[in-house]
């Protein structure tokens, strides 16, 4: 059966972009503004507060994994914090590879990889829409592993180094979401967590080409048509028709972009039993018609 949250991430196509080791000693903070970059976190040794996105802080303890698919504010601090709300301590490069936050003097009290990535999809808004908006994962040891072969292959100048990192970071991702079975944001993993979701979840992925009904897609999850319609809203964050809306627009786009056929046959694999129809719907979400898509492209 089709896994949507494997597909999202593969549509995603993550690439590495930047990773380091960063340690701390005393009181510090750093803050960053940034243009909703994907940033993970995790925590070799000691623990920190963070915040993101304007949400209630962490405290992240030791093999703590963080994942912010879109970052926009950004603190992170040693669990005292200055007293000066207003502080910024400045990073300071370390002889050998890492960087120092506070007292380059003192002994390191905590120690984290942090890094961000950077999505290849021209779609990566709408797809990441359909992800929570935090993953926090504590005591997974398999996201420890494969962190770890991430920061390596980055130091490393081997052959094909750019084709592995995406790879591991691909595979990073999918477990840091798989992972996140408790999330509180809503999105597709909270969605999939819902056994009762999934199923619905998991057709509309497999066949994006029937013509699907609330009430249709609420006979599968064995659920009444206004509690899934509340249920799906609730745990994904969008209405199951839009919810597939967005699905099958992210799926013709990567069809038109790869020249999978005409516009009719798009058309009929998204669930059009007509090409006006589809490049109606296709205008109307995407902003331009699929023959003017297809032309940019």
């Amino acid at each position: 059966m089709t896994d949507p949250l494997a597909e999202i991430v593969t549509l995603l196509q993550p690439q590495a972009a930047f990773s380091k080791v960063v340690s701390g000693a005393g009181r510090w903070r750093v803050r960053r503004t940034q243009a909703g970059e994907p940033f993970y976190c995790v925590v070799l040794e000691g623990a920190s507060r963070m915040a993101a996105n304007q949400r209630a802080p962490l405290v992240l303890e030791p093999g703590d994994f963080v994942l912010v698919p879109e970052v926009f504010t950004f603190e992170m601090s040693s669990l005292e914090p200055p007293a000066d709300t207003e502080s910024h301590t400045a990073p300071v490069e370390l002889i050998g590879g890492g960087f120092r936050l506070g007292d380059a003097d003192a002994p390191a009290e905590v120690q984290l990889l942090v890094g961000h990535c950077m999505f290849g999809s021209p779609d990566a808004a709408l797809l990441l829409s359909l992800l929570p908006e935090l993953v926090h994962v504590r005591g997974d040891p398999r996201l420890a592993t494969l962190v770890k072969l991430v920061r390596d292959e980055s130091r490393a100048q081997r052959p094909a180094r750019e084709v592995v990192l995406a790879r591991l970071l691909e595979v990073l991702l999918i477990e840091a979401l798989r992972s996140a079975q408790t999330s509180t944001s809503p999105g597709l993993v909270r969605g999939l967590a819902d056994a009762r979701l999934a199923l619905a979840l998991r057709e509309m992925h497999e066949r994006p080409e029937k013509a699907w009904t609330v009430a249709q897609l609420a006979e599968t999850a064995a659920l009444s048509r206004s509690a899934f319609f509340e249920r799906f809203s609730r745990a994904v964050g969008i209405a199951p028709m839009e919810y597939l809306l967005s699905w099958r627009m992210a799926l013709a786009k990567n069809l038109l972009r790869r020249r999978v056929g005409g516009i009719a046959q798009v058309a009929e694999r998204v669930g059009y039993s007509s090409a006006s129809a589809f490049s109606v719907a296709f205008a109307r979400h995407v902003g331009v018609s699929p023959s003017r898509f297809l032309q940019d492209g």
